[in-house]
């Protein structure tokens, strides 16, 4: 039985259609999503993945029916058919390549501008914008919708980073962090509680935004569970907004070569109840007063003298019994460590 060439085309291509768009939406290649911004991502990797499936079966499965179809046969001596082009085919397979091309390009430009990639705000350069500041804008200049570029020259902006995507623009984040990359290590600051930290706790299903710089070298502020990625590079701020939406620990990874211990620059992601997160904060604060030794700047005038020597006491053979007596004698007298150290000031 002879199966027509339009019947047999149109069945493979339904068939290599079906196979490619479940592989696409199955292809298990990505860890878990664990932020709004990864399901734009992964929506635009699925689909390159469903082209590239089908590009391969076509390929691969021409290449394997030529090896068989045309395969030199037993005792065949004769050279091949003479042939010197084909341009309606030609044509073809440059057409579809530059199609695919377009699409996936609009494609990525909607997902990086949904994601926030276009906000002339998601990084300044500090100089420039206080130079900018005291220049007046043209006239060109006022005409252009500021919403529509990721270059703000007039006012020293370059878009760098993720910053407010379209829908909360305008808006502050519910959370602002300041992440310090340097070698190897993350520093990890609240400006609102003043907390100093090594791993990065943030509120699930409340928009974070992180203002990242380096110290010394070239850093990259990687979290693949969430699906961005942003250059940490000193002297300049750069800027990530992302909304969690899963609760656990994500690792936070340096994907930039930036020393002999680059592989051990990974620490933590932390997601946590709005709950959580406050009980965290009140631990933080709980131990920055009750370890005074970690503090970057303290005033002994303020200390009682057992305060003062609490942190030394082990290494000087003192212990706590003695501390208190110390304490209550210098009370009865009348002086102490912290007026000591008072009255040497000049």
């Amino acid at each position: 039985m002879n199966i027509p060439s339009q019947i047999t085309t149109l069945i493979i291509g339904i068939a290599v259609t079906l196979i490619s768009l479940w592989y696409g939406q199955n292809h298990g290649l990505m860890p878990v999503a664990a932020s709004e911004e990864a399901g734009q991502v992964d929506g635009l990797f699925n689909t390159m993945m469903t082209i590239a499936t089908g590009l391969f079966i076509l390929i691969q499965g021409a290449l394997i029916y030529s090896v068989i179809k045309f395969r030199r046969r037993k005792n065949d001596q004769t050279d091949g058919p003479s042939v010197h082009g084909n341009v309606p085919l030609e044509i073809v397979w440059t057409a579809i390549p530059a199609v695919i091309v377009l699409i996936l390009s609009l494609y990525s430009f909607e997902v990086y501008n949904i994601m926030g990639g276009l906000d002339p705000m998601a990084s300044h350069d500090h100089h420039s914008s206080q130079l900018a500041h005291h220049q007046q804008m043209s006239t060109d200049e006022q005409d252009v919708d500021q919403s529509l570029i990721a270059f703000a020259p007039s006012q020293g902006q370059l878009a760098l980073g993720l910053g407010a995507s379209p829908k909360t623009e305008g808006q502050e984040a519910s959370l602002t962090v300041d992440v310090m990359g340097l070698q190897y290590a993350w520093i990890f600051t609240y400006p609102d509680t003043d907390i100093v930290s090594g791993d990065l706790h943030i509120r699930v299903n409340e928009e974070v935004q992180l203002n990242l710089t380096a110290m010394d070298v070239l850093h990259a502020f990687w979290l693949p569970q969430f699906r961005i990625k942003q250059d940490a590079i000193p002297g300049r701020e750069s800027q990530l907004r992302f909304t969690p939406t899963k609760l656990g620990d994500y690792p936070i990874i340096c994907a930039e070569l930036c020393g002999s211990y680059h592989g051990a620059m990974v620490t933590r992601l932390y997601v946590d109840t709005p709950e959580d997160y406050q009980a965290w904060v009140q631990e933080q604060l709980l131990a920055s007063v009750d370890k005074p030794e970690e503090t970057i700047a303290l005033n002994p005038a303020q200390m009682s003298d057992s305060e003062f020597l609490a942190p030394y006491a082990q290494e000087m053979g003192i212990d706590s019994q003695t501390l208190k007596h110390l304490d209550h004698s210098h009370h009865e007298s009348g002086t102490g460590i912290s007026e000591l150290n008072s009255s040497s000031l000049p």
